[in-house]
């Protein structure tokens, strides 16, 4: 069946989409200095490098979600709107006078949820609701909690690794996250903490778990939770390798690309055990089944046997 599109349909629809392309300009233009000065600054490091991936997944999880979004009734919260925008601006204002690059992408956020309810309301919000809380897995995280956080990893890391090595007979020895094997000296970074790879895998797992298992609750729970401890474990094998690479064959290997390039496949490989750890439980969640709906069956009907003579 055809549904006719009026002129007065065409005039609103027309009116909308310059709105949106005015709006958005309008918010990149506000936005763009600290666009910059994440490019500059902590998207540019290995910790908060997945930031654009982030965004870009939004993005596309409203791509993908356009069809649903157009069939919501548009229900503009005017108030609501107002206070949530003005809120996201002043803290914009204060955050960009001070300096504060994660006060002020929060500011974006807020922004972004005064504009959808002055434009369609809380319908429209609810929709959008995952896209806009994924953002904040690309706010950069402060100093002083990442120090807080990335200290006591860097140690337990390192006391897990001279353990190792010191049991299969290596010269080794640790003074805090300082591990001197043979001739060499290495300072395990913050780097090989695991903080970068927990806050990767982290949006990874979420965006796994809402895009692919949003109808098991239990099995995307679980798959969060193994977030931390696979990037712990990934970051772990990592620090080994790095030291068994100086210990054969120099420090200047390991502090070369080789140094980058053991983080993307341990990267990898922490995201291919996530995986390998969906398939086991979705394994495991289809073996009770089975058998509970072998035991529905009726029995066999047994074939009575002729009397022997």
């Amino acid at each position: 069946m055809n549904t006719r599109v009026t002129p007065v349909d065409r005039a609103r629809i027309t009116v909308t989409a310059t709105s949106l392309a005015v709006l958005g300009c309008a918010f990149l233009i506000a936005y763009s200095p600290m666009l910059l000065g994440l490019m500059r600054g902590p998207w540019s490091t290995e910790q908060e490098s997945h930031g654009p991936l982030i965004i870009a997944a939004s993005l596309w999880c409203v791509w993908h979600a356009r069809a649903r979004l157009q069939s919501i009734d548009l229900r503009a919260a005017y108030v609501c709107g107002w206070a949530v925008l003005l809120s996201g601006l002043f803290l914009m204002f204060l955050a960009r006078t001070q300096g504060v690059l994660s006060a002020e992408f929060l500011s974006a956020i807020l922004t972004i949820i005064g504009c959808v309810l002055m434009f369609a309301g809380f319908p429209m919000l609810r929709a959008l609701a995952f896209p806009v809380g994924f953002l904040l897995f690309a706010v950069p995280a402060p100093d002083w909690a990442m120090d807080a956080v990335t200290l006591p990893l860097k140690v337990a890391i390192s006391n897990g690794v001279t353990r190792l090595l010191y049991a299969g007979g290596f010269p080794i020895a640790q003074d805090g996250v300082m591990i001197t094997i043979g001739p060499y000296e290495l300072l395990v970074r913050n780097a090989c903490s695991g903080m970068n790879s927990i806050l990767a895998l982290s949006a990874i797992g979420v965006f796994y778990a809402y895009v692919l298992r949003r109808d098991q609750r239990w099995r995307a729970v679980l798959l969060l939770l193994a977030t931390v401890p696979i990037a712990i474990a990934a970051n772990f094998l990592r620090v080994l390798a790095l030291v068994l690479i100086a210990y054969y064959w120099g420090i200047d290997l390991m502090e070369g690309a080789l140094h980058g390039l053991t983080g993307i496949v341990l990267f990898l490989a922490a995201l291919g055990l996530f995986v390998v750890l969906d398939w086991a439980l979705g394994f495991l969640s289809r073996r009770p089944t089975r058998s509970r709906s072998e035991s529905t069956l009726p029995p066999r009907a047994i074939a009575p046997t002729a009397p022997k003579s």
